[in-house]
């Protein structure tokens, strides 16, 4: 039920939001009171104070998270609600931050804006408030409202050093999001250390964790520091999790629990104060009932869930990152951007891109150098996701994997060549399986020379579903 009789006053600069929201809150029964700009604001503060304050945050003179700090130093009870335009990371840990309770991007639904008002009096009616203090964040691209979600759990955990599970298909941005988590969190100040885990051998990622005494196994010269070490009083970002063996994720399952493990070989134990942030690209409750996870740890480590959505879920960033990566590119080689003609604009907004954020980074640095003219057009595009995807290629498919991978070893920095290519070229192999096998797994599987799970798995990391 929503509260009667709520005084609730509305901060922007464009009339025409103060004269929705006005409209809205009277029909909620609710006293709302409005002002252009925050001079009027403090000076009508000064007289009595509302219940709840909503702002806009890029206003003329006095910016919403310059009125939040007064707000915040002035009158450290009173929530505040932030509506923008502007729609990105920044802006969104940064109300967090600044104090705000809630963060709603416009366009906004009427309703939700009063539902956020009745929720923001209520907290206030116990008590609780939380003051905190803006700080610089890296830059994160999101206008869709899936992407939107991402930067409000940001925000929310932005005090936090609980665990967090992110879930998402490769190539997603996991570990940003993982480091935009630990430079917004009270650790800040400390490491950051990511592992894939899948990237190394079991046998070896035991020691990489928590290292070895010296003379512990055949190779162990000289004592080693393992990865918990490194991160103390910091974030260990832990990719891939779900490919950890059962036995190492017992090990793992006891430092989360106790907050101490034992070097390989060694007799003392070592105590470490680490925030374990987890990725993964499976479906970690499904491991766990087929018994290939433990749910003890499953549930460790998912204390908080950042589900990060596949690019073809927000294809409304695809210009705003097209544009990015394309300056970061010309940047990298010390060139002036190319500009995209509106149709190669189109097809890559219309593309797939199964490999995500990191094949759409990859397929700006090719096009930076290998498209003719300051314009890239269509068939600068289609060429280039022809092959980028390892799909379409002549019999000497070897001599255009070449080609490719000496492009992109152009760049510094550049992603891993497998971590690039593999998904690609897994996913051109198993359409064609199953295609050839007219949809049937089990078939497609033996073309492929694996099992039906693991088959099953890869079509769900590919978002193949819908397609067999």
């Amino acid at each position: 039920m929503i509260p009667s009789a709520l005084s609730v006053w509305v901060v922007d600069d464009d009339e025409s939001v103060r004269w929705v929201l006005e409209q809205a809150l009277r029909q909620a029964r609710m006293m709302p009171r409005c002002f252009e700009s925050g001079a009027d604001l403090f000076e009508a503060l000064e007289a009595e104070k509302p219940d709840v304050l909503i702002t806009d945050i890029r206003m003329p003179e006095m910016s919403g998270l310059e009125l939040m700090d007064r707000v915040n130093t002035n009158y450290p009870d009173l929530p505040v609600i932030v509506i923008t335009a502007h729609s990105d990371l920044d802006s969104t840990v940064a109300a967090y931050k600044g104090g705000a309770f809630e963060y709603l991007p416009k366009p906004f639904d009427v309703d939700d804006a009063i539902k956020l008002v009745s929720d923001a009096a209520h907290q206030r009616a116990r008590g609780k408030r939380d003051t905190r203090q803006p700080a610089a964040v890296p830059g994160m691209i999101g206008h869709a409202q899936s992407m939107q979600e991402v930067f409000r759990a940001i925000g929310r955990l932005s005090r936090s050093s609980m665990n967090v599970l992110i879930t998402g298909e490769s190539g997603t941005g996991k570990e940003l999001v993982a480091r935009a988590l630990h430079q917004n969190s009270p650790r800040a100040a400390r490491p950051f250390v990511a592992l894939n885990t899948s990237a190394i051998a079991q046998d070896l990622l035991e020691p990489e964790l928590f290292g070895h005494e010296k003379g512990s196994f055949t190779g162990a010269a000289e004592r080693r520091i393992g990865r918990f070490e490194q991160a103390d009083g910091g974030t260990l970002f832990l990719d891939e999790i779900g490919d950890m063996s059962v036995d190492l994720q017992t090990r793992l399952l006891r430092v989360l629990a106790e907050s101490e493990f034992f070097r390989v070989g060694g007799q003392r134990p070592v105590r470490v104060d680490v925030r374990v942030i987890a990725a993964t690209n499976q479906k970690l409750d499904q491991e766990v009932k087929r018994g290939h996870f433990r749910a003890d740890l499953f549930h460790r480590l998912n204390v908080m869930a950042i589900e990060v959505p596949p690019l073809r879920a927000r294809r409304e960033d695809i210009p705003n990152l097209v544009k990015f990566y394309m300056n970061q590119a010309a940047s990298e080689l010390g060139a002036e951007p190319k500009a995209l003609s509106q149709a190669a604009l189109e097809a890559l907004v219309s593309y797939d891109w199964p490999g995500n954020v990191r094949e759409l980074v990859n397929t700006c640095r090719r096009i930076t150098v290998k498209a003719a003219g300051k314009e890239v057009v269509a068939q600068d595009i289609h060429h280039d996701l022809s092959g980028s995807a390892l799909g379409g290629l002549s019999t000497d498919w070897t001599g255009k994997l070449t080609e490719w991978a000496e492009g992109q070893l152009v760049f510094d920095g550049a992603s891993p060549l497998l971590s690039e290519a593999l998904p690609a070229f897994e996913r051109a192999l198993i359409l064609v399986a199953l295609r050839q096998a007219r949809g049937k797994r089990l078939e497609a599987a033996k073309l492929l020379g694996w099992g039906r799970n693991t088959l099953t798995r890869k079509i769900k990391e590919y978002g193949l579903e819908e397609l067999y």
